[in-house]
């Protein structure tokens, strides 16, 4: 197996981010801080190497793009989808408290000895896997995790809704390959699109599901569609994280500037002779998307270049070590 220098893995990380179709944030591919925590070897260093991710991304608000690289060994997970994630709690008549996209890790987790308050915005503890061992969990410490409380500028009943998000979007699930080289844990972030917090997580009927909330206190008809009620409450939900972050000096850029930025980045690689590989369902935003440039632009996620960030199966899907306590509790 080839061995990188830290120069050729910081270079190959950053053109990862660069060759990667589903992000529309890659104008700042250059600026991406690699850090190398390849001579990790138990989860308790896998862990405290998330955290010092955490801790170097946030940076008081002023979030940076980073990316912490473990070993290139088989069976070396990182269980969650993102290293921070809110636990969501499944109820006797189906529904969830918190973040329904969470309810399985969630029970990973319980299955483990976790026990959360069962609140909506629980944060989950990482789940650790290193070969040959069961997985473990490692609760994060409260300054690695900073959130925001959302509030609307001119509804001043929005802070009753009693919202959160947390500052930094870190990446954990996907693998990264490098010169056939595969890193199955290898966390990265950029900064939030707002809609990623305002016209998914909190507006999906899947997830937190807050439009029918947002239009009734607004006073909207929800009675029939053409009242337009989801999209004037989804409106607000964005304005309102826009706002909230911006109030608690978190960095976060609109769909319209991201939008913009994306199709810069695209105009700059072409000048480079390099093509730019989009999904266009994932640069075009999912809230007045026909007022952004990338709208009427087409695009195509092939060719798939590399280096890049691949999906890989939740680990709980896979066969486990006949000590793993989770499997056991299944």
């Amino acid at each position: 197996m080839k061995f990188h220098t830290y120069e050729q893995l910081a270079e190959g990380c950053r053109i990862g981010w660069r060759n990667h179709a589903r992000c529309i944030g890659r104008l700042h591919w250059q600026s991406l801080k690699v850090l190398d925590r390849r001579d990790a070897r138990t989860a308790e260093e896998i862990a405290q190497g998330c955290v010092d991710h955490l801790r170097l991304a946030t940076d008081g608000g002023r979030i940076r793009s980073v990316m912490t690289v473990f070993p290139a060994r088989r069976g070396l997970r990182i269980w969650n989808s993102q290293l921070i994630r809110y636990a969501g709690y499944r109820q006797p008549d189906g529904s969830v408290v918190g973040d329904p996209a969470n309810a399985e890790l969630t029970e990973v987790a319980q299955a483990l000895g976790w026990r959360g308050r069962g609140g909506r915005f629980d944060v989950l503890p990482l789940v650790i896997q290193v070969p040959g061992r069961s997985p473990e969990l490692f609760d994060l410490p409260e300054d690695a995790v900073l959130e925001v409380p959302i509030s609307h500028p001119d509804l001043p009943w929005f802070a009753d809704l009693g919202l959160r998000w947390h500052a930094v979007p870190a990446i954990s699930n996907m693998a990264f390959e490098l010169d056939g080289v595969i890193f199955p844990a290898a966390p990265f972030n950029g900064w939030y699109v707002s809609f990623e917090i305002g016209a998914r997580n909190f507006s999906d009927e899947n997830r937190y599901n807050q439009l029918p909330e947002v239009a009734q206190r607004m006073g909207l008809d929800t009675r029939t569609s053409g009242s337009l009620w989801k999209d004037r409450a989804l409106i607000e939900l964005n304005q309102a994280v826009i706002h909230s972050f911006k109030q608690a000096g978190v960095k976060l850029v609109d769909h319209h500037v991201a939008a913009r930025q994306f199709v810069t980045h695209e105009e700059r690689e072409r000048r480079q002779g390099r093509v730019a590989p989009a999904d266009w369902a994932w640069v075009v935003p999912p809230i007045s998307g026909s007022t952004a440039p990338t709208f009427h632009r087409s695009y195509s996620a092939e060719p798939v270049l590399s280096p890049n960030f691949h999906y890989q199966p939740d680990p709980w899907t896979q066969p486990q070590p006949a000590r793993c306590p989770f499997a056991d509790a299944a």
